[in-house]
């Protein structure tokens, strides 16, 4: 296996046409085999959810997709000007629902330091969720829209944004999924702008991992895609700082990844061997 080149992004390049054509296919499919007829998602104003919705609109139509922006008291202008040109761009019409009544309401009575940012950020993640959920029901199924960089590393909120039913681009790292949001016409300031998930003033998502996304696309490829080692992609000419801390982190969040684990204490368990696909046979069918 040939070494690595650390500048070369070529790799990561993607068939936008053939990977677009799949996506549109697999939320028509998984849609159809659930009974649901509609697909919700929010809408933040960033290039992730720009580029779920364009697949969402090809895949059903705009009229069978709800397009949610929830802003809190902080979030930044610029979100809900992108977010609406987003929705505009792909023909959606875009509800706002404000989550700050709630958020504060709880910090309030107790729920605990509103100081701690981090802990508003993942409860405002997990109220934003909360709402796609309610307004799922009846017929729909909510989207996710974390990239497989996000994934990988586990940044993101745990039943909150990284929560969905169907997630078209988890299997997409953020480098293609920019080359796939131009090939959607999504707006060339949403797929310039940096990064964020908007949780306080001028947070930024490279600012908080302390790296940029494209370093560590190629590192995570390497390393998950061909299952290269820290030892050969440090010999490569990876910097072994970046590629230690970014294993490290795919290691200690891969509990955001799986299913909560259930102990085994039956025949057949959820999760262990009872791990039939959805598309079962019906019962008229047998």
């Amino acid at each position: 296996m040939s070494a690595p080149d650390p500048r070369d992004l070529s790799p990561l390049r993607i068939d936008e046409t053939l990977v677009r054509k799949m996506l549109v296919g697999f939320l028509r499919d998984e849609t159809a085999k659930s009974g649901a007829s509609r697909l919700v998602l929010g809408v933040s104003g960033g290039i992730d959810s720009a580029v779920v919705a364009a697949l969402a609109v090809e895949a059903l139509g705009a009229k069978q997709v709800l397009a949610l922006f929830t802003p809190y008291r902080a979030s930044s202008g610029a979100s809900r000007r992108d977010a609406r040109v987003v929705a505009d761009t792909f023909g959606l019409k875009l509800e706002e629902v404000p989550i700050t009544a709630q958020i504060d309401a709880y910090f309030a009575e107790g729920g605990g330091d509103v100081a701690d940012r981090v802990r508003v950020g993942n409860k405002m993640a997990r109220e934003r969720k909360s709402i796609e959920y309610d307004r799922s029901w009846p017929d729909g199924l909510v989207l996710g829209t974390s990239n497989k960089t996000e994934l990988l590393l586990g940044y993101g909120t745990q039943f909150g944004d990284m929560a969905c039913a169907l997630n078209p681009v988890g299997d997409l790292y953020k480098t293609q999924l920019r080359e796939l949001a131009a090939s959607f016409g999504v707006p060339a300031a949403v797929i310039a702008k940096p990064p964020t998930a908007d949780l306080w003033p001028d947070q930024t998502d490279e600012g908080e991992l302390g790296f940029s996304y494209s370093d560590a696309d190629l590192i995570l490829y390497h390393m998950v895609d061909r299952r290269l080692s820290v030892a050969e992609l440090v010999r490569a000419g990876f910097d072994e700082d970046l590629v230690r801390r970014i294993r490290e982190r795919m290691r200690r969040n891969h509990f955001k990844r799986v299913m909560p684990l259930i102990a085994k204490v039956s025949l057949r368990t959820v999760g262990h061997d009872f791990l039939y696909p959805r598309d079962w046979e019906s019962d008229t069918q047998r």
